[in-house]
């Protein structure tokens, strides 16, 4: 990529999209493109098609998602694999259609079996069942990655896909009940804090463990692959390090200052045992993650009052 060169990133808004963002123009990229939903539903196939035929962008994030923990997997199942078919199929159709250079697809973790070995390689890929708690998702990512598979050997479209693991950063979502493990911890050691509770109780049994990376380092990893990396295989983004969830709640609770006792719920679902990503394929193209666990919390805890804090 040259630094005039047009680079679209679609999802510009999400906690992926905008590291991407900051990435980019920090290095200088000075022609980026973003559409919000409200002016481009990248459901809309005619939408699509007649944006990439006014803008014909060179290079293509694909950031755009439908994304939820295993509560909102479980809930929106329908949305979960309609809504992202049909960005990637969109998004990727026309991004060949309209001469884009390069395109890079984001994907999960999530897409490998249920009980895979660990660390998870690239060719462990369909080997088993998957996790049913979000397999919707999962299938759509998997579909995403084959479609630039094929629109690789069949049209000759420099598609690639890169698999991160679990992401947290600035712009993540504290929903409640829909957001990720990590910014859920987030919101509920806070509100424990603030109203005085001794206890608060997280799901399932505590003992799976976790892969996080930083959204930084994610978006700085994307841009070396981006630079770097042409194979047809989808490649594993991550720090190569895990925990289990309830080590990472003492962390969160240490970052926030929560004092009282954390409980489990077995009763509630823990989904994949572990999923720690082999990421020695990346690091062979000279990236690794630079944000430690606990920094990269308290930046996130920092967002998450500054969001508060601005919706008052």
């Amino acid at each position: 990529m040259q630094l005039d060169s047009k680079i679209y990133v679609a999802g510009h808004r999400g906690l992926v999209g905008s590291a991407i963002v900051r990435a980019l123009k920090s290095k200088g990229f000075h022609n980026v493109i973003t559409r919000s939903k409200s002016d481009l539903d990248l459901c809309h196939q005619e939408a699509v098609q007649n944006f990439f035929a006014a803008e014909s962008p060179e290079y293509v994030f694909l950031a755009a998602a439908k994304v939820g923990g295993i509560h909102a997997n479980n809930i929106y199942p329908a949305e979960f694999i309609r809504d992202n078919l049909l960005i990637q199929s969109n998004v990727i159709d026309s991004a060949y259609r309209h001469g884009c250079q390069k395109l890079l697809f984001l994907g999960s973790s999530c897409i490998y079996p249920k009980h895979c070995p660990q660390p998870m390689k690239e060719e462990y890929l369909l080997s088993d069942a998957l996790e049913p708690t979000n397999e919707w998702y999962a299938i759509a990512k998997i579909a995403g990655i084959k479609m630039c598979q094929a629109y690789r050997k069949q049209y000759g479209f420099n598609a690639i896909s890169a698999m991160p693991t679990n992401l947290y950063g600035p712009q993540d979502n504290f929903h409640p009940e829909n957001s990720h493990v990590l910014p859920a911890l987030i919101r509920r050691f806070h509100e424990a804090k603030v109203a005085g509770q001794q206890q608060v109780t997280i799901w399932g049994t505590g003992t799976p463990k976790r892969e996080f990376l930083y959204v930084d380092d994610l978006a700085d990893g994307l841009l070396c692959l981006m630079e770097n990396y042409d194979d047809e295989s989808h490649i594993n983004i991550g720090c190569g390090q895990d925990l289990s969830i309830m080590e990472l709640a003492q962390l969160v609770a240490d970052v926030i200052g929560f004092e009282g006792q954390i409980l489990t719920d077995p009763s509630k679902p823990d989904g994949t045992p572990r999923k720690l990503l082999d990421v020695s394929k990346i690091q062979t193209l000279g990236w690794q993650a630079k944000t430690p666990l606990k920094l990269g919390i308290q930046h996130s805890y920092q967002s998450f009052l500054n969001d508060a804090y601005a919706q008052r």
